[in-house]
């Protein structure tokens, strides 16, 4: 099956033809952002602090970073289970969100939400870390530091391969998959 190319930024209209079970690549800046990191935005959001980066059609691989290896941009590098990041899912989304990587089911609620945002939820390869190191070009810190791993890193990243598992008219790839 052949993989569609996408740049993000994103907008509604270009993943407004997508469905769930497409092969996407993902050509541009993704931001790695796990629990502690939303916990910290959505205190920000709160508090009505400014955000160290702008999520308006951005692209968040629910990921962490393994130690940078000499002479590569970045460590092996593989989706972390989604459903962590629920709580938070909503608030991303009104920041602008338009598409979430990482792995596992996402709830009926999310999945709505993601009907309602126009955004999209794919699956990238678990246990395939050390392969997906080798699409990013570039990576570097751009909020919260001393999180470690839980950083926010921004990576620049090319034919990034995903699964998209919800899409914008409500499509469930894995639903797809257990039907007789």
């Amino acid at each position: 099956m052949k993989s569609i190319p996408l740049t993000i930024p994103l907008s509604t209209d270009d993943i407004g033809a997508l469905k769930a079970g497409m092969l996407i690549t993902l050509n541009g800046i993704l931001y790695t952002a796990r629990d502690s990191a939303h916990k910290i935005i959505a205190e920000m959001v709160q508090n009505n602090e400014p955000l160290p980066i702008n999520f308006n059609n951005a692209g968040i691989f629910y990921a962490g970073p393994c130690p940078t290896p000499r002479g590569l941009p970045v460590g092996a590098i593989g989706p972390t289970t989604s459903y962590r990041m629920d709580a938070y899912t909503e608030m991303m989304l009104s920041l602008g969100v338009k598409v979430f990587i990482g792995k596992g089911y996402r709830n009926n609620n999310i999945k709505k939400l993601l009907v309602q945002y126009k955004a999209i939820y794919c699956s990238s390869f678990g246990g395939a870390a050390a392969y997906l190191n080798q699409c990013v070009i570039s990576s570097k810190p751009v909020a919260f530091e001393w999180l470690g791993p839980e950083a926010i890193v921004e990576l620049t990243v090319n034919n990034f391969p995903a699964v998209i598992i919800n899409d914008i008219y409500g499509g469930d790839l894995y639903a797809n998959l257990s039907e007789p």
